[in-house]
């Protein structure tokens, strides 16, 4: 008698190196994002007249809201370049046309909002909620114009 879940398992563990043939691209791909967010963040806080880890530290909410929508902002078209690219140098370029929206998006808000660091600092939690609301839009944005 045959068993045919004994024989579906080993064609399954056949397969197994199909599985892992993309992991070195894998490592490249979440190498590259993970820098390139790294880079993000270290120009973002830089560009900020306010020390974000500071804030956060010291249990400002508001700045932490505020960070993360631009790190979730800038983290969506990261995923959308990553899920199309068709090659590292193709992530990388996609990757330093989201960073630009979202630094762009950050500029601008400042310009509406003259007191915008006077606000994060302050703990003002419906401005921290609308910064990084609108930088996680601007992000899923970016991220579904991405095209190839």
């Amino acid at each position: 008698m045959r068993c045919y879940a004994c024989a579906s398992f080993l064609a399954e563990a056949a397969m197994l190196p199909n599985y892992l043939s993309g992991i070195l691209l894998f490592f490249q791909y979440f190498s590259l994002s993970a820098l390139m967010l790294t880079v993000f963040w270290s120009i973002y806080t830089f560009m900020t007249p306010h020390d974000e880890m500071a804030l956060i530290k010291a249990g400002n909410v508001t700045a932490s809201v505020a960070l993360i929508g631009a790190l979730v902002g800038f983290a969506l078209p990261i995923a959308a370049a990553v899920l199309n690219a068709v090659s590292p140098l193709a992530l990388m370029q996609w990757g330093v046309i989201a960073m630009l929206v979202q630094l762009l998006v950050y500029a601008v808000l400042r310009i509406f909002f003259r007191t915008l660091s006077e606000d994060l600092i302050a703990d003002r939690l419906s401005v921290g909620l609308l910064v990084g609301s609108l930088s996680a839009i601007a992000g899923l944005l970016n991220a579904a114009a991405m095209s190839y």
